[in-house]
């Protein structure tokens, strides 16, 4: 188990642009983000990341308060032109890396923590889903979203930026544990 100041003291070392922490019983869960999530993401159905995947509003809500405690942290990108999609969601692989070594570097190995991050997983040109089992489970992270989380309530919670300039975009992480 790890402390909030063992944590803090940790991601110094990191681009980390804004952060909070939090108890898990503060998250809101709605069920209308899994509707967006089906209508409107091209990712519904195709990732292991994403629902239903990700289990029945009830699973992840469960999942997601089995733990108690939450760390949210942002990382920022600029691009040359915010409206082009292919630029902007290049810039997701650098904040992975960014998460990828938190989770190395900050949180002991054997802690049981849950990684959420934006946007689908990209690890590999095609998803497995729903045919073989996901092929880098410990390092495929769900969306926050597909947990029915809505990010921007978060950052109003807490006093986090959400829209940084024009383009500059904010990626967010959401780790939940519990702390000693």
């Amino acid at each position: 188990m790890i402390t909030q100041e063992e944590i803090e003291k940790k991601i110094t070392e990191y681009p980390i642009f804004e952060y909070a922490f939090f108890d898990t019983n503060e998250l809101s869960f709605y069920p209308n983000v899994r509707t967006i999530c089906e209508v409107q993401c091209p990712q519904y159905g195709k990732s292991w990341s994403c629902p239903p995947a990700v289990g029945t509003l009830e699973e992840c809500r469960e999942r997601c308060l089995a733990y108690k405690d939450a760390f949210i942290f942002s990382t920022v990108s600029e691009v040359k032109d915010i409206l082009n999609m292919e630029e902007s969601l290049s810039t997701r692989g650098e904040h992975i890396d960014i998460v990828n070594q938190i989770r190395k570097d900050v949180f002991p190995k054997d802690e049981n923590i849950l990684i959420l991050t934006a946007e689908s997983c990209s690890i590999c040109e095609k998803c497995t889903y729903p045919d073989s089992p996901c092929k880098h489970k410990d390092r495929m992270y769900p969306c926050i979203e597909s947990q029915t989380i809505i990010v921007t309530e978060i950052c109003e919670n807490y006093n986090m930026s959400f829209l940084n300039g024009h383009n500059i975009i904010t990626w967010f992480c959401l780790i939940l544990y519990n702390k000693k």
